[in-house]
């Protein structure tokens, strides 16, 4: 479409006055620049609600520990990797249940009502005391929490056509960061009375509770966003019925337009209900759907596995960190992946195209992820250079691989579709992921019983699984599987 022919369909547009979706839509046809304000709301939505996700993993080992149900400290893994799935499995049972309620009542409300949950249940997980205590609160934070499905929806809606790869992108690097950030708040904040004995005493709250002020500071910080939410402006379009008394004049100018006869109408509403019974019949959405689902099997079990390993001692083949250790690789590879998705990314991505992007980065985190175990066995500065720098490629190569499969999701529906398209999107992914904590923890565990094998011994073998997972990724990102919508 030229520049000559855009204003001429503005003004056949429908626009009814009442209607919050409408109002979007009036902004983005008279407005051409990039939505500031709403990306601004779509980062912090998007940060609050992933910021909980992993920020357990780097004292996990140890709150699993006090809890005292793990016999061995080679069980302490495979405990741990169910109180880090409990919040996936929770998100699996209700995704598509948020994401048809977004379609109903609105992307807001569902989002505000998500960020109320984190700050009340993220908040009781650090008070937890018992191992089903623990993995309760994270079962309910998941379940309740629905606002990363109706977010990516708003991102799309929110923007022009040109602006929604970019929209889109900063959903994956919020994502991205909220991944990283949370474990590093998590890793120097956990255990205070143990690291800063002069400022908390262990007759404290948070003496008591080691692992409440993570936590809190997170549900604090959840607290402001809900705040700022209430200004969110809706995109969800309604009252488009019996708005004879409310239409806006270029409203009832252009319904003349739009249908012509009874027949028409009955034609659309038939339409429009073949349309929404064929969304699990959508190839273009279910495909890319399954192939985000097997990279986020990967890279919630690389999250798990990551920290556990970091945390395990030498002896086990790990390194030994303490939380604040792992917090600060985690922290440094958050200011790396901001840095290059800032910078970098829309570069490339321009150049090769969103999916050639994540096919070549899948290729580059296969000899990443086997690094890991070798690095085990360095020290010193040699240590903290080369565990950084493969951190920081590792959490990279992650988001640039779900940066294009967000924007073949939602360009593969219309929108009255997509809270319900992005609901089934996060059922199929929150699975993955409540298996990939899980599945590490026990492979984790596993591999620390089998340190004298003769075949890819402790460590080894789990990183060389989760490169498997990788490859079986990688193939399912090439035709005819998956269809690429570039338009």
């Amino acid at each position: 479409m030229d520049k000559a022919t855009e204003p001429l369909l503005k003004k056949n547009k429908v626009y009814y006055e009442n209607c919050p979706g409408c109002k979007v839509d009036r902004r983005k046809d008279t407005y051409e620049g990039i939505p500031i304000k709403e990306f601004f709301y779509i980062w912090i939505v998007i940060l609050c609600s992933s910021l909980p996700i992993s920020s357990l993993f780097p004292f996990l080992y140890f709150m699993v520990r006090d809890t005292h149900i793990a016999k061995r400290e080679e069980d302490i893994g495979y405990f741990a990797g169910f109180v880090g799935s409990s919040f996936m499995f929770g998100r699996v049972l209700t995704s598509v249940l948020w994401g048809m309620i977004a379609d109903r009542y609105g992307r807001k409300p569902v989002m505000i009502f998500g960020i109320i949950v984190v700050v009340v249940f993220n908040t009781l997980f650090g008070l937890s005391t018992s191992f089903w205590m623990a993995v309760t609160t994270r079962f309910l934070l998941g379940s309740l929490n629905g606002a990363l499905g109706p977010i990516r929806a708003y991102a799309s809606e929110v923007s022009r056509p040109e602006h929604q790869a970019l929209a889109l992108s900063l959903v994956s690097v919020a994502w991205g960061i909220g991944l990283i950030i949370g474990p590093a708040i998590g890793g120097f904040l956990a255990m205070p009375a143990e690291k800063y004995p002069d400022l908390i005493s262990k007759d404290s709250l948070f003496g008591r509770f080691p692992y409440l002020l993570p936590c809190l500071c997170i549900s604090m910080f959840g607290l402001i966003v809900c705040v700022v939410c209430f200004w969110l402006p809706e995109t969800l379009h309604r009252n488009h019925e019996n708005n004879s008394g409310d239409d806006s004049y270029e409203a009832l100018e252009a319904s003349s337009n739009v249908y012509t006869t009874k027949e028409d109408l009955q034609g659309n509403e038939k339409s429009h209900s073949a349309s929404k019974k064929s969304l699990l019949k959508n190839w273009p959405l279910m495909s890319s759907i399954i192939v985000y689902c097997i990279f986020s099997l990967n890279d919630m079990a690389y999250a798990e596995i990551f920290s556990l390993w970091a945390v395990s001692p030498r002896k086990l083949g790990g390194l030994s960190f303490s939380t604040d250790d792992v917090g600060v690789v985690l922290a440094i590879s958050g200011v790396g992946l901001f840095t290059f998705q800032t910078l970098l990314y829309p570069r490339v991505e321009r150049l090769l195209g969103p999916i050639m992007v994540s096919r070549i980065t899948a290729v580059l985190t296969i000899p990443v992820q086997q690094s890991f175990p070798f690095i085990a066995m360095l020290s010193g500065i040699s240590l903290s250079i080369v565990l950084n720098c493969a951190s920081i490629l590792k959490n990279l190569f992650s988001v640039c691989i779900v940066t294009g499969l967000f924007v073949l999701q939602n360009r593969a529906v219309d929108q009255d579709q997509r809270g319900a398209a992005n609901g089934i999107a996060m059922t199929g992914v929150s699975l993955f992921k409540a298996f990939g904590p899980a599945m590490g923890g026990v492979l984790f565990s596993w591999s620390q019983k089998r340190q004298d094998s003769s075949f890819l011994p402790g460590s080894q073998m789990v990183f060389f699984i989760l490169n498997v997972i990788t490859v079986i990724g990688l193939i399912t990102t090439y035709e005819p599987f998956l269809v690429v919508r570039a338009h």
